[in-house]
């Protein structure tokens, strides 16, 4: 197993808290530049009733606080879902080197499938984006989230 993979592992099973409590399955972890996991963490827009409590944004605000500065240089974000427009931004500014991320996002993906943001060169800061690290499994999550929900 990679280390891509193993985050990736690390960031499915925030996931799968976030779809125990009702929340759109989507898990973050921050890494830091010797591979350590600085911050874990899941969707929870639901039950804070807060649009901005996405997995990536509250794994940046937990390691921004480890890391005591709100620069995360050398660091990665791993998502098992292609980040938001919101998220993307987020990443910039954070100046994360990496965006790992698991599923495709076609109706909102901002770092590879509708845009770029992370390698957007107008921007102050860029970071690689590396897409589709256990891509099945993070999609079939979501999948089985949203099949019952669908059938009503």
């Amino acid at each position: 197993m990679t280390d891509r993979e193993r985050w990736m592992r690390a960031a499915l099973l925030e996931a799968e808290k976030a779809a125990e409590e009702g929340e759109v399955p989507v898990g973050a972890v921050v890494v830091g530049p010797a591979g350590e996991i600085l911050a874990r963490a899941h969707n929870r827009p639901v039950s804070g009733n807060d649009p901005t409590a996405h997995a990536e944004i509250l794994a940046l605000r937990k390691a921004a606080k480890k890391l005591s500065n709100y620069r995360l240089t050398g660091c990665r974000l791993v998502v098992t879902l292609e980040p938001c427009p919101m998220c993307a931004g987020a990443a910039v500014a954070a100046r994360v080197s990496e965006i790992i991320f698991g599923a495709a996002d076609p109706r909102a993906g901002a770092v590879h499938t509708l845009f770029r943001i992370a390698s957007d060169e107008r921007l102050n800061h860029r970071a690689l984006v590396i897409p589709g690290v256990l891509g099945k499994e993070s999609a079939d999550l979501l999948t089985a989230f949203f099949r019952p929900r669908r059938k009503k």
